[in-house]
């Protein structure tokens, strides 16, 4: 009895043993497992960049030389030389409030907003900000001598930009000893 008793046991330690063995090996499988596709997902099985980056510049090399045959084909273009021009920088400046005032003999008022346009340097714009208040009350005189009728003539914005334009530069000529505006242009123009 003593004899079966320890078969029994050791039957029982035996089947133990097999069932601690069998799950350590479960546990190394299932690391085994995760660590490969880890390392599959992270690209560590990838080609080298060295290896990618020479199949890339195969591939270009096989389309351009695809390319190149497609081009053979056609006639060549001639391609015109486009003649050298020296162009001045234009340099715009608003002036930064707008003017209003009165139109002759009317109760109607004028507001304009004036910009102007130089092929000069920024000395013409910093003149202009040094003489602002010269430069805004000749251009008030101006438009108080406008009238209702001279406001219908199709030409009147034009001729009226280049009034101001040669006040402007009749200010600055005699305070700077250069005028340098090109053009006048109205950012606002409103008759009310």
């Amino acid at each position: 009895m003593a004899d079966e008793q320890l078969d029994d046991e050791e039957k029982k330690g035996g089947k133990g043993l097999i069932k601690i063995i069998l799950i350590v090996v479960a546990v190394l499988v299932l690391v085994g497992v995760t660590v490969g596709a880890t390392l599959f997902f992270t690209g560590f099985f990838d080609p080298a960049p060295e290896e990618a980056a020479e199949a890339q510049i195969q591939q270009i090399e096989t389309e351009a030389e695809a390319a190149a045959a497609v081009t053979a084909t056609q006639p060549a273009k001639i391609q015109l030389a486009a003649p050298q021009i020296e162009k001045f920088e234009t340099v715009y400046y608003e002036l930064e409030r707008e003017m209003i005032a009165n139109l002759a003999n009317s109760r109607k008022v004028m507001q304009v907003k004036v910009a102007i346009m130089t092929h000069y340097d920024e000395q013409v714009v910093s003149n202009i900000e040094k003489h602002t208040f010269a430069i805004r009350s000749a251009i008030m005189d101006l438009m108080r001598q406008v009238s209702e009728q001279r406001l219908e003539e199709p030409s009147f914005r034009v001729e009226f930009a280049e009034d101001i334009r040669l006040a402007m530069n009749s200010i600055l000529e005699e305070n700077e000893d250069f005028g340098g505006i090109e053009q006048v242009y109205f950012s606002e123009f409103i008759v009310q």
